[in-house]
C-alpha cells in the first residue's frame, strides 16, 4: 500500500481508539509484508492526534458558526413577524379609533412607543393625517348616480363634437357672500417694538345679513 492509504488506515484504527501496538497488530494482520513498521506506526502517531484534532475544533467552528447563523437567521424572522404583527395591530388601532385621541389609543391597546407607532405609520404603511375637507352636504347613493350619468352624457357629447361642445356648456357656482367678513388671525397681526404691549381686538363674527352669488 501507498504512504497516504496506510496512514488513512492507520487514522481509521487511531478513531476506534487503538494503540500504536494494537494498529500495527491489526495492519499486520490484514497488510501482512505490505504493513508499515512499529516505528513509522508510533512516529506518525502524533501526527495523527493532531490531524484529528484540528479536523474536529475545525468542525466544531463550522457547527457553531452554523449555528449562530440559524439564531441570527430566527432572530430576523421573530423581530420580522412582531414587526408585521405591530403593524397590523397599528393599521387595525387607526381604523377603529378615527375620532379618538390616538396618544390614549397607543398606550391602552398598543403598548408600544408613541415614536415606533409613529414609524410603523408613515414607513410601511404610509399613512397620512388629514383634516376632513368641509363639502356643502354629501350626497346620497341617488344623487352619486345622477351625477354619474350627467357626466357619462356630457362626456359622450364631447366626444361626438369637442368644439362645439366646448362653446356651448356653461359651468355653475354657487356660494355664499356675506355683508362682513372678520379678517383672521393672521391678518390681525402687527408689528410691535420691544417693551410695547400686545395688540388686543374684539371679537367679531360674521354677519348675519348674505346673499347667494351665482358665478358662471
Amino acid at each position: 500500500m501507498e504512504k497516504q492509504e496506510n496512514r488513512a488506515v492507520m487514522k481509521y484504527f487511531y478513531l476506534k481508539g487503538l494503540t500504536p501496538k494494537e494498529i500495527k497488530e491489526e495492519m499486520d494482520s490484514t497488510l501482512g509484508t505490505s504493513s508499515p513498521s512499529y516505528s513509522t506506526v508510533k512516529h506518525g502517531f502524533p501526527s495523527l492526534k493532531r490531524v484529528v484534532h484540528v479536523s474536529t475544533m475545525f468542525a466544531n467552528l463550522l457547527r457553531s458558526a452554523h449555528l449562530q447563523q440559524l439564531r441570527v437567521v430566527d432572530t430576523f424572522a421573530n423581530v420580522e413577524r412582531e414587526r408585521c404583527a405591530n403593524v397590523s395591530t397599528t393599521r387595525s388601532c387607526c381604523k377603529c379609533a378615527e375620532r379618538k385621541r390616538f396618544a390614549n389609543i397607543v398606550d391602552t391597546w398598543l403598548k408600544m412607543s408613541y415614536e415606533r407607532v409613529q414609524h410603523i405609520l408613515h414607513q410601511h404603511l404610509h399613512m397620512e393625517k388629514l383634516c376632513a375637507r368641509w363639502v356643502p352636504r354629501l350626497l346620497t347613493v341617488d344623487q352619486k348616480l345622477i351625477r354619474k350619468y350627467i357626466s357619462t352624457a356630457n362626456l359622450s357629447l364631447y366626444k361626438r363634437n369637442p368644439s362645439e361642445f366646448l362653446r356651448r356648456f356653461v359651468t355653475i357656482d354657487e356660494t355664499w357672500v356675506h355683508h362682513y367678513t372678520p379678517e383672521t388671525k393672521e391678518q390681525s397681526k402687527q408689528w410691535i417694538g420691544p417693551g410695547e404691549p400686545t395688540p388686543k381686538k374684539t371679537k367679531t363674527i360674521f354677519s348675519a345679513n348674505k346673499v347667494m352669488a351665482t358665478v358662471f
